[in-house]
């Protein structure tokens, strides 16, 4: 079932958006050599209970899975999300992609960036090449196209780039719950898929991978790696439809 949002749920989805994005930026700013992936947890943690919300991952579950054990999903390099923090020290060279989601009033907002630890062209240009797709994903997201015209956008930048797109996994709806409907993949074909609406409050996310668009999952049941070990990078937002353009709610 598709939510359509009250003005009401949608200052409280803003709120909680609001500590998303705040929380982001805080855990980015200690992003470099010699921090562990723990440490980046904790930060993260202490920053959304300092403003009144709960960590929407710790804890969480689905069918067939153990509960997530931490407030922050940290992949790094070849892992394309739901990295467990722990004991790694960052490195330079490295690709951080930091997840998170806050749940404030009973709503959820949900984001996620890509930072690389130094310099290194060519991972650079995996990381721009994803955030620019999630805002080409994004200028779709508007009252009366259909969600396979963000998809489309999405994908179509990304393999012009020489890239892949992650296809078992994708975005979704997000408020009342962390993940509702629709999915929001990110490839098909412009035209098809659910008609968007005002008031729809939707995660975009593309999950772009250095090599082929193939995941494994990791034995700890949450970890996704790209199955040739190549490198994969992450940016997500969450944002409401109107009419004429999308407002990024996971902004500050």
């Amino acid at each position: 079932m598709i939510f359509i949002k009250t003005k009401k749920e949608i200052d409280y989805i803003r709120e909680s958006c609001r500590i998303v994005a705040e929380t982001l930026q805080k855990v980015k700013g200690f992003i470099k050599p010699g921090i562990t992936t723990k440490e980046l947890d904790m930060i993260a943690e202490d920053y959304i209970l300092s403003k009144g919300g709960k960590p929407a991952f710790k804890g969480y579950r689905q069918p067939g899975t153990t509960p997530f054990p931490a407030s922050l999903c940290v992949s790094l390099n070849d892992v394309v999300v739901h990295g467990i923090p722990g004991k790694y020290i960052i490195k330079d060279g490295d690709i951080v992609s930091i997840d998170v989601g806050v749940i404030k009033n009973g709503y959820y907002g949900d984001a996620a960036l890509s930072v690389l630890v130094g310099a290194d062209p060519e991972k650079q240009k995996l990381l721009d090449v994803t955030e620019k797709s999630l805002y080409l994903g994004i200028e779709q997201a508007k009252a009366g196209n259909s969600v396979h015209d963000i998809s489309f956008a999405v994908q179509s930048y990304v393999e012009l780039n020489g890239y892949s797109v992650v296809r078992a996994l994708c975005g979704h709806g997000v408020g009342k719950y962390l993940h509702e409907e629709p999915s929001i993949p990110n490839y098909g074909r412009p035209g098809t898929g659910k008609k968007l609406k005002e008031g729809m409050t939707i995660a975009i996310e593309p999950m772009v991978n250095a090599g082929v668009y193939d995941v494994i999952m990791a034995d700890d049941g949450w970890t996704v790696l790209t199955s040739d070990g190549k490198a994969s990078a992450h940016f997500e937002h969450t944002v409401l439809v109107e009419k004429d353009k999308a407002e990024i709610l996971t902004i500050c």
